[in-house]
């Protein structure tokens, strides 16, 4: 995460090796806390499948702090104990997720009252108990899990069947051979849950995030009851090889393990299908013996594919996927079955001249333009709320997306499989994962036993993460590279899961000695900086790869802020920038908005109350992150220097946040959302800080010509004060960029606050990109000799205070609302400025409303926060779930910088 000279909470786990390996974080769905609890309902019981290769998940347990359980463990973990006063928790859930999902606590990501939960009740061990039901006992019956935190005792019908000192890691996986303890009836397995410390074990942490009370102790991945036969298939998976760059064709090479658990010797026939080929074989294995079996175009002739269907990311191609399926049979019977999904398609990342790490994705360079992604703090896994993200995600022209730790359910993959979202997963930084090698920040010194913990870590994920082509590396270390033992450890681990894509040392500008530079650099910012700055080639500018880096601050709308902070806390908001801001950040570091608050006041004048602070909050975030993005982009080809890739931090945030967010907790889009949007567009023309050259930006596969940019500048009451018009432009595809013209150092009459209107139209001349600038001829001015490891100084800003006096414009819309026979709707709304007046209408945000005036979220634009001139229109459209209307009309909440609030009925 950064070089974060901040705190970092602690947490608990231990050392791990049991069984096998696999890993990945979850939680229950949404929370909806009442402040009276709900009584605690009987044990939940799960009917396990019969079927030899089944798997099933445990449908949830009843929870407890040991500290109020008087029974011992064999009484815990035996039928028909009565679990009573304990409280119900889902398939996959922290303890505090259970908590909050029965009503013990008030709404922790309102006000402060968050403080409220007592951190002291999550420093005991819990116990999470859970019946399931086995009709035939005489099958083999192991549980496989992973994701427990930080560690646990586990128990199956009275019996200890592993320890803590064995299952810990939240990255571990581990499988238990329960076969002699099952019972035909009800049977039952209980976890006690140690503590959880992120300083002191391989777990999971929050960094300088935020701190959820219970640290996330509990149990957030799905433990499954597996049956089979004498014979298990495990490890079954696909490793492709793309023929470039021709892509006509590619070799898959099928592999698994066969093992055989019972105390005879056995022959078994492994067979199924790769995609469209078959295979098949037949392997004799001695008693407890294991074995690989290995399928190759050599023996499997259709196992090379002629013309594959190639998986590419959204704005490169489709996302074709291919199916394994395997049977191993024993006397003509299914013994076991496995199945994974995969994609066929090629990730190298060589390092430029520069030092770089260039992304190239079926030999197709590409400019990684991507986010931070963050949980729920509480690791509750809603799959819904989980896709709005992604489809947002796509919104805003991102291709990737950045887990730093936190790594997510397997769902979190197969759906970026399916929408060509590239991902970026890796270890955190500042706690157990980096202690041995962080100097003097947070996390302590690794002892023996974190070795092998930290190795079976590795090669959960591996063997977990490997066949999703929507992810295109695993980052071994973030603001820390590994030492050498530690980084052999987690090669040796990838290389045993034939790992395929590359292995990055760290998110930072570091070494390690197998992996060797990482071409990656992590210089930030992390807090405010003024839009120009984006344009130089130093510090966090646009060149390389930058890990993780934004101007900090993104204050959420005014409806958003009124749901998460109290009425006095929202107007020391807006008038104490100095104040500590409980929804910032655990940092000392990061703890006010001075620096942001300074920079809004002095850029577009002190605020004069709430409503007027958040609209000035839109305008800059907007500037900001559209700068950011643009600046990135325009550089992707150059010369000397490119920018390949950047990771804005942070796409969300896993609470109700102030900072580090392109969309907020509620999934409401503001000034810092819609500025990517527009940065990011297919088809793009924008003005460049440094040298105030406009430029065509296509981020279209293919070639685009005939086009036409104009470029307007206008003082702040509209009058014009120049004008041109370039003609016959042509901008190759794939991210490449075309200057149009240079405005002119200077323009006469051209007030200090001026805008500039830039337009690209297409041969048939429709408008294909409308962008509009707030400049100011007093620049900022950086003092870069003064940059720290979060932020450059700014000694003198900008002069904007111009956009006050801009007179109000007026603005009316006509709009129409059509629902399809899936249940989403969409509204077509037209804005007009209908002013007589010269003074465009800066900045027209429209948003979509139920009856009592909230957004109805999530929801998606074509295209918004439009700027107009007297008699120009925008056209936009919204798609989203007609259920999320309540039953309400839609209606449309229009406002701008300068233009009246209202608000209409969306037809």
């Amino acid at each position: 995460m950064f070089r974060r000279l901040a705190l970092v909470h602690g947490r608990t786990a231990a050392l791990a090796v049991a069984g096998l390996v696999l890993a990945l974080t979850a939680g229950t769905s949404p929370a909806a806390p009442s402040p009276v609890p709900t009584p605690a309902p009987g044990p939940r019981v799960t009917a396990v499948a019969a079927a030899p290769g089944s798997t099933t998940a445990l449908a949830g347990y009843a929870i407890q702090s040991a500290a109020k359980v008087a029974d011992d463990a064999a009484a815990v973990s035996s039928p028909g104990y009565a679990a009573t006063g304990w409280y119900p928790a889902g398939s996959r859930s922290t303890v505090l997720a259970a908590l909050l999902a029965a009503g013990v606590y008030p709404d922790p990501f309102y006000s402060t009252q968050q403080k409220r939960i007592p951190a002291a009740d999550f420093t005991v061990p819990w116990w999470f108990r859970s019946d399931f039901t086995v009709a035939d006992p005489t099958a083999r019956t192991y549980l496989d899990f992973s994701g427990v935190i930080s560690a646990a005792d586990v128990f199956v019908n009275g019996r200890r069947v592993a320890t803590a000192s064995t299952v810990a890691g939240a990255y571990t996986r581990h499988e238990l051979d329960v076969t002699t303890l099952i019972e035909a009836g009800t049977n039952t397995v209980a976890f006690r849950i140690q503590p959880n410390n992120p300083r002191k074990q391989l777990t999971m942490g929050w960094l300088d995030w935020l701190q959820p009370p219970d640290e996330n102790m509990g149990i957030v991945r799905d433990v499954t009851v597996r049956r089979g036969g004498p014979v298990a298939l495990r490890d079954a998976h696909v490793v492709t090889a793309l023929a470039l760059p021709s892509m006509s064709s590619a070799d898959l090479t099928v592999k698994a393990r066969v093992r055989n658990d019972s105390t005879a010797t056995v022959t078994t026939t492994v067979s199924g299908t790769a995609g469209p080929a078959t295979v098949s074989r037949s392997v004799t294995l001695a008693p407890r013996e294991t074995r690989t079996v290995v399928f190759s175009p050599a023996d499997h002739p259709g196992l090379r594919l002629a013309s594959p269907r190639v998986w590419w990311p959204a704005a490169m191609g489709e996302q074709p996927m291919y199916g394994l399926d395997l049977t191993a049979t024993v006397d003509s019977a299914a013994s076991d079955t496995a199945h994974e999904s995969f994609g066929i398609r090629d990730v190298r990342a060589p390092l430029s001249p520069d030092g770089a790490r260039q992304y190239r994705i079926n030999g197709r360079p590409l400019l990684i333009k991507g986010g931070g992604w963050s949980p729920d703090e509480f690791l509750r896994w809603d799959p819904t709320y989980v896709e709005d993200r992604l489809k947002y995600a796509l919104d805003l022209g991102l291709n990737t997306l950045r887990l730093e730790g936190h790594i997510e359910p397997d769902e979190f993959f197969d759906l970026a499989d399916r929408y060509g979202i590239l991902t970026l997963p890796g270890w955190e930084c500042c706690d157990k994962w980096e202690g041995e090698v962080n100097g003097t920040e947070a996390g302590e010194r690794w002892v023996s036993a974190d070795y092998p913990v930290a190795r079976a870590s590795m090669a959960a994920e591996a063997a977990r993460l490997r066949h999703h082509p929507s992810v295109i590396s695993f980052l071994i270390g973030s603001d820390f590279a590994p030492n050498e033992q530690i980084e052999e450890g987690y090669v040796d681990a990838l290389k045993a899961a034939d790992w395929g894509t590359p292995v990055v040392p760290a998110a930072s500008d570091a070494s390690a000695p197998i992996t060797g530079r990482s071409g990656m650099r992590m210089t930030g910012p992390y807090d405010w900086v003024p839009p120009g700055y984006w344009y130089a080639k130093r510090a966090g500018g646009a060149t390389g790869f930058n890990s993780e880096t934004s101007a900090g601050p993104d204050i959420p709308t005014l409806d958003t802020l009124r749901r998460m902070m109290s009425p006095a806390e929202l107007e020391t908001l807006w008038k104490n920038p100095s104040a500590a801001q409980y929804h910032r950040s655990p940092s000392a570091t990061f703890a006010t908005l001075g620096l942001y608050g300074a920079a809004l006041a002095a850029r577009y004048g002190p605020p004069t109350g709430l409503e007027d602070y958040v609209r000035k909050a839109q305008l800059a975030q907007y500037e900001n992150v559209r700068a950011q993005f643009e600046a990135y982009s325009r550089n992707a080809k150059d010369a000397s220097g490119p920018s390949t890739g950047v990771i804005y931090w942070m796409f969300n945030s896993g609470w109700t946040s102030l900072q580090w967010q392109l969309v907020d907790r509620y999934l409401d889009q503001g000034g810092a959302y819609f500025g990517a949007k527009k940065a990011n567009e297919p088809l793009h023309i924008q003005y460049g800080y440094d040298n105030r050259a406009v430029t065509v930006v296509n981020n279209r596969t293919s070639a685009a010509s005939g086009l036409t940019a104009r470029v307007t500048l206008f003082n702040t009451d509209g009058t014009q004060k120049f004008d041109r018009t370039v003609s016959g432009l042509g901008v190759e595809g794939g991210g490449a960029s075309s200057t149009a013209l240079t405005l002119p150092a200077s323009v006469a009459g051209l007030s200090t606050t001026h805008l500039a209107r830039l337009l690209l139209t297409d041969g048939a001349g429709r408008e294909v990109s409308r962008n509009v600038y707030w400049l100011s001829t007093e620049a900022d001015v950086l003092d870069y000799a003064d940059t720290d490891w979060y932020h450059t100084p700014t000694t003198s800003y900008a002069g904007l205070r111009g956009l006050n006096s801009m007179g109000r414009a007026a603005v009316a819309s006509t709009a129409s609302t059509s629902t399809d026979g899936a249940g989403v709707s969409t509204t077509t709304v037209t804005v007009r400025h209908t002013g007589t007046v010269t003074t465009p209408a800066l900045l027209t945000d429209v948003h979509l409303v139920g009856a009592e005036g909230a957004p109805v979220l999530p929801v998606r634009w074509s295209d918004n926060q439009a700027s107009l001139w007297p008699g120009e229109s925008a056209t936009l459209t919204a798609t989203y779930r007609t259920g999320d209307l309540h039953g309400s009309a839609p209606r449309l909440r229009i406002s701008g910088w300068n233009t009246p609030t209202v608000t209409v009925p969306a037809g």
